[in-house]
């Protein structure tokens, strides 16, 4: 199948360059556009992949189109396409975060095409992404599965209802500039006690590192593993009560609680 991306910013990027490196499909196969015609020049030449000289020509040749476009310029881009998109009917996959299925239907003007909803997030940037996919009702399992395995080649990628992307986005769209917050406090708490910023980021950094793997691949729940690295009276339990006398759990929570509400927010506009 041929994939277009109209869009090629970082996070389009990522996924082309993942796709052809795993071999999902073919450099000559994927076909690009950009306003930022040397950004788009430059990734093509990277997968030897094609590029177009308009939104139209990518719906034009691809089977499949992404939509990498941000969020306050989708309307714009599908509604100067919306003739080729109705006269050549490709499966649309949008990345564009607080964009719903029926907003983009209502933006084609039609509830016949198949549509498929993707919130990835920025660790596809090294392959370690995570993603949520949602079709509409014209979205074959054939077409979502097709649309899993492609995140699947920059990360995991997850079927969810989209009446759980509000909460999908805050636990992993979102969470991954909350973890970067965390791991950069640890740092800043290692330079306080005497570390140089650039080895307490590197100690940090692979503890959540591995503490993330830990959890994915123990079989554990997070209680039972924080259980093991506290010794009775020890360092660990210390820090731990010191955090949660500073509510650490709710904090975390209240920030949840406020990504979900401004994607709910998006939805609106």
């Amino acid at each position: 199948m041929k994939i277009g991306f109209i869009g090629t910013g970082n996070m389009a990027g990522a996924i082309v360059q993942g796709i052809v490196a795993k071999n999902f499909v073919k450099g000559k196969d994927v076909y690009l556009f950009d306003v930022l015609t040397d950004k788009v020049k430059e990734l093509a030449a990277q997968v030897d992949g094609n590029v177009c000289s308009s939104a139209g020509e990518v719906i034009e040749q691809a089977d499949a189109i992404v939509l990498s476009v941000k969020p306050n310029i989708i309307q714009k881009v599908v509604e100067e396409t919306k003739t080729v998109v109705l006269e050549k009917k490709p499966l649309l996959i949008s990345i564009a975060a607080g964009t719903t299925l029926e907003k983009l239907e209502g933006l084609v003007g039609t509830s016949t095409l198949p549509i498929i909803r993707v919130m990835p997030n920025v660790n596809a940037m090294i392959g370690l992404g995570a993603a949520a996919v949602a079709g509409n009702q014209n979205a074959s399992k054939e077409q979502v599965q097709y649309v899993i395995d492609l995140f699947n080649a920059v990360g995991k990628a997850w079927q969810v209802d989209e009446k759980d992307f509000s909460a999908y986005t805050a636990l992993a769209g979102s969470s991954p500039a909350y973890a970067y917050l965390f791991i950069d406090s640890l740092a800043r708490a290692g330079v306080k006690h005497g570390l140089t910023k650039d080895k307490a980021l590197e100690y940090a950094a692979q503890a959540v590192l591995g503490s993330a793997k830990m959890i994915m691949e123990s079989e554990e729940n997070p209680w039972t593993l924080i259980d093991r690295v506290c010794s009775p009276g020890g360092t660990t339990v210390a820090g731990l009560l010191a955090l949660e006398e500073e509510a650490f759990i709710a904090t975390i929570v209240k920030g949840i609680d406020a990504t979900v509400a401004r994607d709910e927010e998006m939805k609106q506009l």
